[in-house]
């Protein structure tokens, strides 16, 4: 082999541009430090799931009737369902509203960075968030609620899809959302407020079977309502069932939403994301 041809191939070797792939591993790392590095956030964003639980398994822990469950083990598998979206859809909405208004965006495109390589920083970001959070109330919830992990595989077979695909879906309507404030400082408000909404309609803070049956459907339309009941499926025994709006955990249904959800975020986040603010067209 002739030096010209060494040189050239070492050459290209060194021109050559590390895949979206490799670059959105470094991007999830750097995340992930970023997040650590703000300790105020760190703080809030898992304490605030676990003190909810604390406080309404405290001031609701009577049996309730005919479930075989007390109201405060109703609560541990709701909180985990919105420590889920908190992480994704409440995190990626407002953090990625802030980026586009402080320019961070703007100067990310103008790299030679694939676009993908941004999205799946955030990927990693709201999955080690995701698992970790849920970690700390499955904890919580074993050793201070008396909910018992599932024995089977099938179970815990559930609860990795369930939780793919609702932190997902979760995640993707985050991106889409974080297009709606016109500026950082409206972030907070535009990605609270529905987020708020929804934990109330969705059997997050109130037992399903005590919400208006319009109020659940309205829930219905969204990913949260379905990652509530699939976690109850999976952490609460079959005689709670009596309490879902159909009597069933409805896994199969509960599978198709989430998975359709996954779809229509995707759809909506490549229709209305973008990489500069509205003011700089």
């Amino acid at each position: 082999m002739t030096t010209t041809a060494v040189g050239t191939r070492t050459k290209a070797s060194c021109d050559r541009v590390p895949g979206a792939w490799g670059i959105g591993l470094s991007r999830g790392a750097l995340e992930i430090k970023q997040f650590f590095r703000q300790r105020e956030q760190v703080v809030f964003t898992f304490a605030f799931p676990v003190v909810f639980l604390f406080l309404f398994a405290s001031i609701f822990h009577d049996d309730v009737r005919g479930t075989g469950i007390t109201a405060s083990q109703l609560y541990v598998p709701a909180m985990m369902a919105s420590g889920i979206m908190s992480t994704s859809f409440q995190s990626l909405g407002i953090s990625i509203a802030v980026e586009r208004d402080e320019k961070v965006l703007r100067r990310l495109r103008g790299t030679p960075m694939p676009p993908a390589a941004y999205f799946l920083g955030k990927i990693w970001l709201v999955l080690f968030t995701g698992v970790l959070e849920t970690a700390i109330l499955l904890l919580v919830g074993t050793t201070l609620y008396g909910v018992d992990l599932p024995t089977d595989a099938t179970r815990w077979f559930d609860f990795a899809w369930i939780f793919v695909l609702g932190l997902t879906g979760c995640a993707l309507l985050g991106i889409a959302i974080s297009s709606v404030p016109r500026s950082a400082k409206s972030a907070s408000s535009v990605v609270v407020l529905p987020f708020l909404v929804l934990q109330f309609v969705s059997g997050v803070y109130i037992s399903v079977d005590t919400i208006p049956g319009w109020m659940l459907d309205v829930g219905a339309a969204f990913p949260l309502k379905w990652l509530c009941q699939g976690l109850r499926g999976v952490f609460l025994p079959d005689s709670a069932r009596v309490l879902e709006q159909a009597g069933s955990w409805e896994f199969g249904r509960i599978a198709l939403a989430l998975a359709a959800w996954c779809v229509g975020g995707l759809a909506l986040c490549l229709l209305t994301f973008r990489w500069k603010d509205r003011r700089t067209g």
